[in-house]
Formats: C-alpha cells, sequence, structure tokens
C-alpha cells in the first residue's frame, strides 16, 4: 500500500525540443520537428512517478492558450492532474541540441507575475486535496511575484503531509536559513551547496558534513545533495549514505533532477528504507539521461541499472 503522493507545478512550461546542426550567431538556424512534452518541476516527478509505476495527482496552474495546449499534453501523458487558474499565459522553454558538438542550450522563460488573489488559490487547493500521512512535492521554479518564503507556506497549507522540497536560488537560501517546520526532505545540488556555505565541499564526505549538519539543525528530516556524474548523498540527523552514480551514456541532462525525486519519493511512499529509496532515485536519474531532449526516466532502464547502484554508510 503505497501513500498519496501529490505534486505542486505553479510554473509549468510547455517544453520544446530541438536540433541545429551548428550555433551560429547571427544566421537562420534551421531547426529539425520540435519535441513537445510537458514540463516544470512537480510535473516532471508526476510523469517520472507514473512511468516509474506509481500514481500522483499533479496540481498545475495553466493560463491562457498555451496553457490549454499544455493541459492537452498532460492528458496524453496519462497523468492524474487538477488545474488551477493561473495569470497571463503559461510560459514556453526551448532546448536546442547542437548537432555538431552535442552541447545543449536552455532558454527558460519567467513566466506571469502572481498576485495575492492566485496564492490564496493555492492555498485553498491544497488544504482540499493534500492527505495527512501522504507526500507532497514541492518542486520546480517559483512564479514571479511569490515571496522568498513561498515554499513554507504551501508547506503551512498541507499540515500533516511529509513534504518534498526540490527549489534553488533565493527559496533554497531561505528554507536553510529559516527552516520549514516538519520538512521531510530537502534536495540540492553539489553547486547549490556550496554556494550556501561559501566555500568548495571537494569530497563525499565533505559534503555529507554538511548535508547532516543541516539536518541537526532542523532544515530537513532527510538532506540529499546530489553530486552529479559521482552520485548522491542521503544524511539525517544520525547516518549518513551514499549511492553511486551508474556509468551511462548522455544524450540529455534534461530531467534527471526530476527523475531522480520521482524515485525517491516513490519508494518513500510506498515503505521503502532511506536505502532502497536513495537507490531507486540514483538508477532513475541516471536512465533519465539516457534519453533525449526533456524526456525523462523509462522503467526498463531503470530497472537495468538499479543493481549497478551501491549504497553504502559514510
Amino acid at each position: 500500500m503505497s501513500a498519496p503522493i501529490l505534486t505542486l507545478t505553479l510554473n509549468p512550461a510547455l517544453d520544446m525540443a530541438t536540433d541545429v546542426p551548428e550555433m551560429l550567431a547571427g544566421h537562420k538556424l534551421r531547426c529539425s520537428e520540435p519535441m513537445l512534452d510537458p514540463g516544470g518541476g512537480g510535473l516532471n516527478v508526476s510523469r517520472a512517478i507514473l512511468a516509474l509505476g506509481g500514481d500522483s495527482l499533479a496540481l498545475v496552474a495553466i493560463g491562457g492558450l498555451t496553457g490549454d495546449r499544455l493541459s492537452g499534453l498532460i492528458r496524453q501523458a496519462g497523468v492524474t492532474f487538477l488545474s488551477l487558474p493561473g495569470p497571463g499565459e503559461t510560459r514556453q522553454s526551448l532546448t536546442v541540441t547542437e548537432e555538431k558538438t552535442g552541447a545543449q542550450y536552455r532558454f527558460m522563460l519567467p513566466g506571469p507575475v502572481w498576485a495575492e488573489a492566485e496564492r490564496n488559490r493555492v492555498f485553498t487547493l491544497l488544504r482540499a486535496t493534500s492527505r495527512p500521512g501522504g507526500y507532497s512535492v514541492i518542486s520546480g521554479s517559483q512564479p514571479p511575484g511569490v515571496p522568498q518564503d513561498f515554499p513554507a507556506q504551501l508547506a503551512e497549507a498541507m499540515p500533516g503531509c511529509h513534504v518534498v522540497l526540490d527549489t534553488s536560488g533565493k527559496p533554497l537560501e531561505e528554507a536553510v536559513r529559516q527552516p520549514i517546520p516538519g520538512l521531510e526532505v530537502l534536495r540540492m545540488d553539489a553547486e547549490e551547496a556550496e554556494s550556501l556555505t561559501g566555500h568548495a565541499l571537494p569530497d563525499r564526505i565533505a559534503t555529507a558534513d554538511y548535508a547532516q549538519s543541516l539536518a541537526q539543525a532542523g532544515v530537513a528530516k532527510k538532506v540529499v545533495i546530489a553530486r552529479g556524474a559521482e552520485g548522491n548523498i542521503l544524511a539525517t540527523a544520525s547516518r549518513r549514505i551514499f549511492a553511486n552514480a551508474p556509468t551511462v551514456r548522455v544524450r540529455s541532462a534534461v530531467g534527471a533532477g526530476d527523475s531522480f525525486v520521482a524515485g525517491l519519493v516513490l519508494a518513500l511512499a510506498r515503505g521503502q528504507s532511506d536505502d532502497e529509496a536513495l537507490a531507486l532515485a540514483a538508477a532513475a536519474a541516471a536512465a533519465a539521461v539516457t534519453t533525449d531532449a526533456t524526456q525523462l526516466c523509462r522503467a526498463a532502464d531503470v530497472m537495468r541499472l538499479r543493481p549497478e547502484v551501491c549504497v553504502a554508510e559514510i
């Protein structure tokens, strides 16, 4: 029996991905037929959970004609979702891969500005849909116009839920400076962790030390720090574990973090241990980088890579 999973995407995007032979300034660049996917952190987590055989409910802010197109893609993907009326026009994002070098260029638009009325609608919907004992994922960029402590306000509207926060920039700094009461999981990458500390974290021990210091300070019950191709660290107040990243051929790094969160949350919601959750998450992230553009992990790839993940105490 799995606990219910809720994901929240307040700044979704219609993700477009295309290829060009070569990126040249000042030239008309002839693109390949674009691939369209519904995007945004929480929505991607729900898509990956579905790919892994799980269920979730995605709350997605939808606005304008682009939002209508996004809704159609979400339905096509088979994700269960509730749309929340968002301000203005849902944003678009563009990923361009240069065929000559394999380099990727990602163009992310900011999205519409949110006012107090939109924020209040979110709180109302969260109170109605979140379930005590369930997992609630706050992931992706915040829409313009919301305060830096918005994740804390969202968590407060979901009492009794295991809240998972995967954010960056000022909201991440705020979550560390002013811990969110009862936060279950806080995830970041190594570069973000180094920005918070103000110094390098050269190895997994230094990273684990920092992650555990956050857990011991009450920032979150579990702190996860991704060290890229090396692997991932999960720390609680009393324990630190490391899961290696399987060696794969990287096609696109887009979606790896969201696939990681999906694997982690799905395993935890199923009552599995931190070790099992971290291992599934690491396999999901590795599987995601083997897919094209904005595609996420595939279940067959995750199951194939899972035996290559070893979890060890630090």
